[in-house]
């Protein structure tokens, strides 16, 4: 299946927030190789958080590569690939926010790269699956934690 989440988006657990969810709009990304959506609506308690706005984005769009690589042939003699090439994907979440009082919104960024060998799509895909999982999973259960540390900068 492809990059549909679907909506709303149950948020992880992080502190002062109770049963954060996230509606999604689909939106208009900002290359032809991606897909984004706009958070249009919040539920849960989550005090003094914004919608999706002109001066105040909240998005989320994933990215493919412009062209899919492929793998290139092996040495004939030796039977080595060298030089596999990757093929990157991209997820960017935008949010943007203000930095102090009386001041223009900026945009923060969160992006996740995610660089699969050419070829292991079809030699391997349980292992780009459990890459993912894993990478998802310790993000999830480690997102309370995460913020913590952007707040206060402690490790």
């Amino acid at each position: 299946m492809a990059f549909a989440p679907s909506s709303p988006v149950t948020g992880s657990t992080v502190t002062g927030f109770t049963t954060p969810t996230y509606t999604l709009t689909l939106d208009v990304a900002p290359s032809m190789n991606g897909k984004q959506y706009a958070v249009t609506a919040i539920g849960g308690t989550q005090t003094g958080v914004d919608v999706h706005t002109v001066s105040k984005p909240f998005t989320v769009t994933f990215f493919r590569p412009m062209v899919i690589r492929t793998l290139p042939q092996a040495n004939p003699i030796t039977g080595v690939i060298k030089g596999v090439p990757f093929n990157t994907y991209k997820l960017i979440t935008r949010k943007g926010m203000l930095p102090a009082a009386s001041q223009t919104p900026i945009v923060a960024r969160i992006t996740t790269m995610i660089e699969v060998p050419a070829g292991s799509d079809t030699y391997e895909p349980e292992d780009v699956k459990a890459m993912l999982s894993s990478h998802a999973g310790v993000l999830a259960a480690s997102a309370a934690g995460i913020g913590d540390t952007l707040l206060s900068g402690i490790l």
